[in-house]
C-alpha cells in the first residue's frame, strides 16, 4: 500500500498575507441609453448648408422626373396616341395626388399653428383677468372641438354653464375641467401604449439598435397621436417638425436623463435592474417616454395645465408596465 507524499515547507506563507478578495463591482444603473439616443438624433440642430443641399437636390431630381416624363409622354403620343392618352392621364392624376398630400400637409401646419395661438390666448387672458376676452378664448377653444362627436356632452355643459360665470379665472377653470378632463384622458393612453412599447422592445430584443429605432418610432407616432387628441391632426412633416420641437426642449432642459431613481420608483428597488440590465433599461426608456408624452401634452394641449393636475411620470408608467413587468409570483397572484 502506498504511502501519501508529504512534502514539508520551511518558509511557508501565513494565511493572514494572503492578499483580500475584492468584491465584484457592482452593475452600473440603467441610464434609458435608447431614449438618450433616440432624443439627441431627433433633436441634433440641422446645418442651413445641409438643408441647402437637400433641398437643390430635391429640387434637382424633380426637375429631372419631370422632364423624363413629360418625353415618355411625348414618345408615347409619337408612337400611339391612345397610349400617350393613358399616360397623360396617369401623370395628371399623380399629380393630382401630390397636389391633394401637399394640401393636407399644409393644413396640418395650420391646426398646430391654431392650438399654438389658442394656447397663446389663454395665457394672454388669464394673466390680463379680462373676462371679455376670456369668454372670446373660451369660444376659439370650443371651436376646436365643434365637430367632434366625442365632445358633444363637454361642449353642452359648458355652453349652459359659462354665462353665468363671472369672474376670469372661474371661466377658465369651468373650460379646462369640462374641454380637457376627457381629451387628457386619452392622450395619457396614447402615452401608456408607447411607453409600453417601448419597455417591451428594450427588454425582450437583444438586436443591436433595435431598442433605439423602436423608442425613435413610438415617440414619433406617440407624439402625432398627442396632438390629434387634441386636435392638431398633424400631417407626415408635421408630426416630425412637432416630435423635433418637444425633444428638443426636453433635450434642451435636461429631462432625457435617468439614473436608477426612476427604476426605484416604478419597481419599488433596483434590485430588479441588478438582476436584470435589460428589464432595468426597459423600465428607464419607459419612463423616458412618459417624460416625452407629458412634454408633448403640454406643447399641444389648447390650455395649459391650470386646473387639472399635470401627469406624473411614475403613474404613467405604473399603469403602462403593469403586467408586463409583474413582479408577483405564480403563488402571490
Amino acid at each position: 500500500m502506498k504511502k501519501p507524499l508529504i512534502i514539508e515547507l520551511d518558509d511557508a506563507p501565513s494565511p493572514a498575507e494572503a492578499p483580500p478578495v475584492l468584491d465584484a463591482p457592482p452593475p452600473e444603473a440603467p441610464e434609458g441609453r435608447a431614449m438618450q439616443i433616440a432624443a439627441r438624433l431627433a433633436a441634433r440642430p440641422r446645418s442651413r448648408l445641409g438643408r441647402f443641399f437637400w433641398w437643390a437636390a430635391g429640387a434637382l431630381l424633380s426637375f429631372i422626373a419631370s422632364v423624363a416624363a413629360w418625353r415618355f409622354v411625348e414618345g408615347l403620343f409619337a408612337a400611339n396616341p391612345l397610349l400617350g392618352w393613358v399616360a397623360a392621364v396617369l401623370f395628371g392624376l399623380f399629380l393630382l395626388a401630390a397636389l391633394l398630400i401637399a394640401a393636407r400637409e399644409l393644413s396640418a401646419f395650420a391646426r398646430l399653428a391654431r392650438l399654438d395661438h389658442v394656447h397663446r390666448e389663454v395665457l394672454e387672458a388669464a394673466q390680463a383677468d379680462d373676462l371679455a376676452r376670456a369668454r372670446k378664448v373660451v369660444v376659439h377653444v370650443a371651436g376646436l372641438y365643434a365637430g367632434r362627436a366625442e365632445m358633444a356632452w363637454s361642449l353642452d355643459r359648458l355652453k349652459a354653464q359659462a354665462p353665468d360665470q363671472l369672474d376670469t379665472q372661474t371661466l377658465l377653470t369651468l373650460a379646462e375641467t369640462e374641454l380637457m378632463t376627457p381629451l387628457d384622458a386619452a392622450a395619457r393612453l396614447e402615452v401608456e401604449a408607447a411607453v409600453r412599447t417601448v419597455a417591451t422592445v428594450t427588454a425582450l430584443v437583444p438586436l443591436a439598435l433595435a431598442d433605439v429605432a423602436a423608442a425613435l418610432t413610438a415617440n414619433v407616432r406617440m407624439i402625432r397621436r398627442v396632438a390629434e387628441v387634441y386636435g392638431g391632426r398633424a400631417g407626415t412633416l408635421g408630426s416630425m417638425r412637432l416630435a423635433r420641437t418637444v425633444l428638443t426642449h426636453l433635450v434642451a432642459t435636461g429631462a432625457v436623463a435617468a439614473g436608477d431613481d426612476l427604476v426605484e420608483t416604478v419597481t419599488g428597488g433596483h434590485i430588479f435592474a441588478k438582476l436584470s440590465r435589460r428589464f432595468g433599461e426597459g423600465v428607464v426608456n419607459g419612463a423616458l417616454t412618459a417624460r416625452v408624452g407629458i412634454a408633448a401634452m403640454e406643447v399641444c394641449r389648447p390650455m395649459p395645465f391650470r386646473a387639472l393636475p399635470k401627469p406624473r411620470v411614475t403613474r404613467l408608467t405604473g399603469r403602462a408596465l403593469a403586467g408586463v413587468f409583474d413582479r408577483k409570483t405564480p403563488e402571490e397572484a
